[in-house]
C-alpha cells in the first residue's frame, strides 16, 4: 500500500459512507417504535450487507473515479476481504432475527408466500455461491470467462433482490421518500455493475485495434503488438495495464488485464507479453496478425517514469511480473535516463528468463544493473540461485533502499514473501508498490 495516510483514511471514509447509505436512509426521519434487540440487530445486519454489497461495485478496479491512488493489487484484495464480510452480514441476517424471533421463519417458508421466500433462500445461495467461485475458482475447474460471467450475474441479481427486500419489508423504509432515496442509492451501484458490462464495450467499438503481429518468446510466452484502426491510440504510464479482448465485437467475456510491455513513448502501437498459464493466454498464439483486439485503459498505479526519483528505482519480479517493468525500462532507455536502477529477476532457468538478451542490451543503454536468480541453475552459473529472500535482497541491492521506490511484481507468494521484507529493510509503505498477478 503505496497511498498516504490521509489520503488512505480519506478513501476508507468515502468507503464507509458509502457502504452506510442504507442504513443511515432507514434511520433517518422518524423511526418505529423499537423492537427487540436481537431483531433490530438483525434488520440492522441486512441493511449493512446491502450497503457493503452495493458498494462492491466501485471497488472492483473499473472505477477509475473511485479507486485513484490505489493499486489494482490492493483494491482486489480489499474487494475480496470485504465481500466474505458481506457474507458474514448476509448470513447473519436472518440467523440473528430467527434467534430473536422464531415468527420471522415465515418469511423463508415457501408455503406462506412462495415468491418471498425463493427469493431469499436464492439471496443466501447466489451470496454463498459467489464467494466460493471467487475463493476456489480453480478448485472447481472455473474458466475465468465463466467465473465472471457467473460473478457479474450473482452480484446483479443479489444486490436487485436484496433492494427489492428492504423496500417490501418496510418497517423502516415505509416513506415514500426513503423508498425513493433507498431506490436512488443502490440503483446507482447497479447502474455501476451494468455500465462495465455493456456501456462501455458500446464506447469502445469505435476505436478498435488491429493485430499487427503474434511473436513466440521464452517460458511459453506471447508477444502481442497490436495498432490503433481509425484513432489516435492509448496514451498510458509505464507499468499500466488494460483489459485485453480479442475478437470482432467488444462485446465478450474474453476480457484480461495485461500490463503494457512497450515503451510509453512508442508511436501508437502497444505491446503485451503474456505466458500461456490459463485457458484464454493458452489460445493466444492461435491469434492471427490481422485481427481485431479492443483495449479498456489504462488502469494502474503501478508506473515508474525517468526523473521521479533522482536517486534510482529498484524493481524485484519473477517470472512474467517482469512484463509492467519492461515497459519502464523502455521507457527510461527511450527518453535517456541517467539514475540508477536495479532489478532482480527471479526465473526458473536460464533459459526461461524472458526478455534476456534485451535486458542485456538495456544495462549497456542505461545505469541498469541487472541481477536474475534461478530456480535451477546450471552447473556453470555463477549467480544467486534459489528463492529471493530478505537476505539476498540485503545482499544485492543498494544500502539506502529505504529512500528509493521499490517496485516488486510476481506470484502470490513471492509477493506475500518480500512485501513485509522490504518493510524490515526500512522501505515506507509509500515507496512501495506491489502487484501480485492470478487472474488468467
Amino acid at each position: 500500500m503505496n497511498l498516504g495516510w490521509l489520503r488512505f483514511s480519506l478513501w476508507m471514509l468515502a468507503y464507509m459512507v458509502l457502504a452506510l447509505v442504507p442504513m443511515a436512509i432507514a434511520l433517518a426521519g422518524p423511526t418505529p417504535e423499537l423492537r427487540a434487540r436481537g431483531v433490530e440487530t438483525g434488520v440492522m445486519f441486512g441493511l449493512l450487507a446491502l450497503g457493503v454489497l452495493s458498494a462492491q461495485a466501485v471497488t472492483s478496479g473499473r472505477q477509475r473515479w473511485f479507486a485513484r491512488g490505489l493499486g489494482q493489487d490492493d483494491l482486489l484484495r480489499f474487494h475480496r476481504q470485504t465481500g466474505l464480510f458481506a457474507l458474514v452480514l448476509v448470513l447473519a441476517h436472518p440467523l440473528t432475527l430467527l434467534l430473536a424471533d422464531s415468527s420471522f421463519l415465515t418469511y423463508l417458508d415457501p408455503r406462506d408466500e412462495l415468491l418471498r421466500a425463493l427469493s431469499l433462500w436464492f439471496v443466501l445461495l447466489a451470496a454463498t455461491a459467489l464467494v466460493v467461485s471467487s475463493l476456489w475458482r480453480l478448485a472447481f475447474g472455473l474458466s475465468y470467462e465463466r467465473w465472471r460471467l457467473l460473478h457479474g450475474a450473482l452480484a446483479l441479481a443479489i444486490v436487485t433482490l436484496g433492494l427489492g427486500h428492504a423496500l417490501m419489508v418496510d418497517h423502516y423504509t415505509g416513506p415514500l421518500w426513503k423508498k425513493a432515496l433507498l431506490v436512488a442509492a443502490v440503483g446507482g451501484a447497479l447502474y455501476l455493475m451494468v455500465e462495465t458490462r455493456l456501456r462501455r464495450p458500446w464506447r469502445m467499438r469505435r476505436r478498435p485495434w488491429r493485430v499487427a503481429e503474434v511473436r513466440g518468446g521464452r517460458d511459453d510466452s506471447w508477444t502481442l503488438r497490436l495498432l490503433p484502426r481509425g484513432h489516435a491510440g492509448m496514451a498510458f504510464r509505464p507499468g499500466q495495464f488494460a483489459w485485453l479482448s480479442l475478437g470482432d465485437s467488444p462485446w465478450t467475456m474474453q476480457q484480461h488485464p495485461f500490463s503494457m510491455t512497450s515503451s510509453a513513448d512508442e508511436d501508437g502501437a502497444v505491446e503485451f507479453t503474456v505466458k500461456a498459464l490459463g485457458d484464454f493466454t493458452s489460445t493466444l498464439e492461435d491469434t492471427g496478425a490481422g485481427g481485431c483486439a479492443w483495449l479498456e485503459g489504462p488502469y494502474g498505479v503501478f508506473t515508474w517514469q525517468p526523473g521521479q526519483c533522482p536517486d534510482g528505482a529498484v524493481f524485484i519480479t519473477g517470472g512474467v511480473g517482469i512484463t509492467p517493468v519492461m515497459s519502464m525500462l523502455r521507457t527510461a532507455r527511450d527518453r535517456g535516463a541517467r539514475e540508477p536502477l536495479w532489478l532482480v529477476h527471479a526465473s526458473g532457468d536460464f533459459d526461461s528468463i524472458l526478455f534476456r538478451e534485451e535486458l542485456e542490451e538495456l544495462e549497456h543503454a542505461l545505469p541498469l544493473t541487472v541481477m536474475h536468480v534461478l530456480d535451477e541453475p546450471p552447473d556453470d552459473w555463477d549467480g544467486e540461485s534459489g528463492k529471493v529472500d530478505e537476505a539476498m535482497l540485503r545482499r544485492c541491492l543498494p544500502r539506502g533502499i529505504a529512500h528509493l521506490p521499490c517496485y516488486l511484481c510476481g506470484p502470490e507468494p513471492m509477493a506475500d514473501a518480500l512485501e513485509p521484507a522490504l518493510s524490515r529493510m526500512g522501505v515506507p509503505a509509500k515507496n512501495l508498490y506491489c502487484e501480485r498477478f492470478d487472474m488468467v
